[in-house]
């Protein structure tokens, strides 16, 4: 599934310059992002101002596939997971610059508003998980990758307890998959781990669930998000100059609080988190 950020007018210039065999607009350009920076209202609302103060024009292809999109020259940067299936072979490849971070996205430990293991009492993910095992209260494994190490991780943490008769693990994986793990802990009014936003998109569609996301600032739920300028001497057509401009605007400072300050409609916390520091020091001199 693809969402894109551009008019209709943007669109007819672009396609009437490829049909004429011109390179797209040098005022252009094309950031390939996975799904959620997009769908969580984030990226319109740092896309704005940078259109402004820089002049260019982005369009956004949202998708998972980013990397394919980028190899068939169809984006100048990108933005994805660092631990996302296509970065590691599109920058071993020499296709892609050094990714460099940007921000983190979350999964949050949801559960039952009564929330009966007492989980919300913590900002403590490990602690929250001991609570519930104490409890032997439901807990539905999402196998989703991210997901499934992150519950390996709450497990070994909390001292390994004994999983039976609390612990569900029916092998739950995947984006429609997902939607089972949260639909099984509805059901059963337990707790599972999914993305915060996906949940909070869930919760909106669903008000009546039941369901709450409990503890989400503990810093073992973020997950890294980076760009990759794709390289204009391996890539035809690539506008790396406002790939660059486009990556340093993510990186400064008041984008960075922009990052954090911005809110999800129903939700009081945090959705995303900064991660510009994470950088080294020579780039963010340099900036």
């Amino acid at each position: 599934m693809s969402a894109y950020r551009f008019s209709a007018i943007s669109l007819c210039m672009l396609a009437a310059a490829a049909s004429a065999g011109e390179p797209h607009q040098p005022r252009v350009i094309r950031l390939a992002a996975v799904i959620t920076p997009e769908s969580s209202g984030l990226l319109d609302k740092l896309l704005i101002d940078f259109e402004k103060q820089s002049g260019y024009k982005v369009l956004v292809d949202s998708r998972q596939d980013v990397y394919d999109l980028a190899r068939d020259g169809k984006a100048d940067l990108v933005l994805s997971h660092y631990g996302h299936a296509g970065t590691e072979d599109f920058c071993a490849d020499g296709l892609g610059k050094w990714p460099r971070p940007v921000l983190a996205n979350q999964a949050a430990l949801i559960g039952p508003e009564a929330d009966p293991a007492k989980a919300a009492g913590t900002r403590d993910a490990i602690e929250a998980f001991r609570r519930i095992a104490s409890a032997k209260a439901p807990f539905v494994v999402n196998n989703s990758p991210t997901e499934k190490y992150l519950s390996d991780i709450l497990w070994h943490g909390a001292g390994k307890p004994n999983r039976d008769g609390w612990y569900r693990d029916s092998g739950l994986r995947n984006q429609a998959a997902t939607k089972d793990a949260i639909g099984a802990a509805v059901k059963e009014r337990g707790y599972t781990l999914w993305g915060l936003v996906p949940f909070l998109k869930y919760k909106h569609q669903y008000p009546d669930c039941g369901m709450k996301a409990l503890v989400t600032d503990d810093p073992l739920l973020q997950r890294l998000m980076v760009t990759v300028v794709v390289r204009p001497d391996k890539v035809k057509g690539v506008n790396a100059a406002g790939a660059e401009a486009l990556e340093r605007y993510l990186i400064a400072p008041e984008t960075q609080v922009c990052i954090r300050d911005f809110r999800f409609p129903g939700f009081d916390g945090p959705v995303w988190w900064p991660a510009g520091r994470n950088n080294s020091g020579a780039y963010l001199k340099a900036r």
